[in-house]
């Protein structure tokens, strides 16, 4: 069974296992599981393979959908800031259900040492959070698809 889903997955591409969105992640949830339930029930190998095969075929056609018919809104999240500079964000920190204690915690493993570092902090669509800190200047379109990213640029 490991070896059918190497060999798909050789095939359709690696976006298969990336956890790029949120449909991407169940995607990978449901072959771990796919592939439990195969190796535990004693359910044929063929039967196995037919359902990785037919999980890889419908992430691709999604993945498809997104390119040509914009199908993002409909099965992927939105990213959403949840930092602008040293402001916390507490209504979309509500939305998303992050805590302040989450994005300390956040800003601890990207070594912030104060809150004026922070550019921003951004939770994705895949549930990772990002936080960026430097210098220069911010180019718009990085930040297209955040939910609220004009504050950034609102002085």
């Amino acid at each position: 069974m490991l070896a059918g889903i190497v060999f798909y997955v050789r095939i359709i591409g690696l976006r298969s296992f990336s956890k790029m969105s949120s449909f991407d992640f169940a995607v990978t949830v449901a072959m771990g599981s796919l592939l439990a339930a195969v190796t535990i029930s004693g359910s044929s190998l063929a039967d196995g393979l037919a359902g990785a095969g037919a999980l890889l075929l419908v992430q691709t056609a999604v993945a498809y959908g997104r390119i040509r018919f914009g199908a993002s809104a409909v099965v992927d999240n939105r990213a959403l800031l949840l930092m602008a500079g040293s402001t916390m964000l507490e209504e979309n920190m509500r939305w998303a259900r992050v805590t302040a204690d989450d994005v300390r915690a956040k800003l601890r493993q990207a070594n912030i040492h104060r809150y004026d570092q922070v550019r921003y902090v951004v939770l994705e669509t895949t549930g990772d959070v990002t936080v960026v800190h430097g210098e220069g200047e911010l180019e718009r379109d990085i930040l297209d698809d955040v939910v609220d990213a004009q504050l950034l640029f609102d002085n």
